[in-house]
């Protein structure tokens, strides 16, 4: 329990951006899985760069680590590589 004034302002902020970060992690997943789930190469490979770039602005406002946004990235162009 915060008890000092600078404590409960933290806990303001930390929920805030805690259901930030829910909204955009969720957005990003939801897109991940369209590009996964797609069976049309042409599809998939309009899809990418959209996903790309939600994939690095998490990446550079913290919300996922810069290396888990690479390797996201690196196994949906491969998986849309292999699509036929």
């Amino acid at each position: 329990m915060a008890n000092h004034p600078s404590a409960e302002k933290r806990n303001r902020q930390n929920e805030k951006r805690r259901l930030y970060n829910r909204y955009y992690a969720r957005g990003a997943r939801n897109a991940i899985k369209a590009v996964r789930n797609t069976t049309d190469k042409a599809a998939a490979v309009a899809m990418l760069p959209k996903v790309f770039a939600m994939l690095d602005k998490l990446a550079k406002i913290n919300v996922i680590h810069h290396n888990k946004a690479a390797n996201l990235k690196s196994g949906l162009a491969v998986h849309v590589q292999k699509l036929a």
